[in-house]
């Protein structure tokens, strides 16, 4: 079997793309896992179907390079939305579901694709770090000098210690800016650094939110480039109206042979 696949990527976080709305394809895990070879396939951190789904613009289906099914994926959910939009799909707000529940999403400025998030209503201390579910898991540790950080090794050492290995988790390390933050990832079921995570920097954000409660906005630099994450902060550790803003742009398109 012969399909269309495309290309997209948002801050670097790259993805493969199938239009599956007549849902004709099903793949297994070992071929999700191949066509996200860098060496073997066509390469990416991810692999996303847009389905059709009764009541909403689109379904979103998202699968881990290692070919299971993913938890949610935000700067998927921004290139998928994107997607939707080069193929026919005009909206100024987009409602669409995920492994997680409905999402809204829209157009920004610059182009920027914008994704509501879901409302985050506790963050755990974890020995000094936190701890915190946007969609995904994610463990937040702060650091120093980010950049300087062997996060591969570091990582994985978070997410294959004793409490978490079992389900895993991602693991960001983030360093406080006169700016914003810089947030660097390692995401599970990728097993190492993405050049950006959405769902991350969403949690990264909260945790390093200002002390009043209300509207915040902070500015992020990932290894792919910039985002922001804008919030309601509702209580000492609630949160509402998430926003996820960031590019999310087309990078070619082709077929594979299943």
């Amino acid at each position: 079997m012969t399909v269309s696949f495309y290309k997209y990527q948002g801050t670097g976080n790259d993805f493969i793309i199938m239009d599956n709305r007549e849902g004709n394809i099903e793949l297994t895990e070992a071929q999700v896992n191949r066509l996200c070879d860098r060496r073997f396939g066509i390469g990416s951190d991810g692999l996303m179907l847009l389905n059709t789904l009764p009541g909403y613009d689109f379904g979103m289906k998202y699968y881990n390079a290692d070919g299971r099914e993913g938890s949610m994926c935000g700067n998927g959910g921004r290139c998928l939305t994107r997607f939707a939009y080069d193929m026919g799909i005009h909206k100024n707000l987009y409602h669409f579901v995920a492994v997680d529940g409905p999402h809204e999403a829209s157009q920004g400025d610059n182009g920027w694709i914008n994704l509501k998030m879901k409302d985050v209503k506790r963050i755990e201390d974890h020995h000094g770090d936190a701890v915190l579910d946007t969609g995904s898991p994610h463990f937040v540790k702060t650091v120093g000098d980010v950049m300087k950080l062997n996060i591969y090794e570091e990582g994985r050492e978070i997410r294959y210690s004793k409490e978490f290995a079992e389900k895993g988790i991602n693991v960001n390390f983030v360093e406080s800016t006169d700016k914003g933050i810089i947030v660097r990832t390692y995401e599970r079921g990728v097993e190492d650094e993405t050049y950006s995570c959405g769902t991350g920097v969403t949690a990264s954000a909260l945790v390093f939110a200002h002390n009043d409660n209300g509207f915040n906005r902070v500015e992020v630099q990932t290894k792919g480039g910039n985002l922001a994450v804008e919030f309601d902060k509702t209580g000492e550790e609630s949160f509402e109206n998430i926003w996820l803003c960031g590019p999310a742009d087309f990078v070619f398109k082709g077929e594979v042979t299943l």
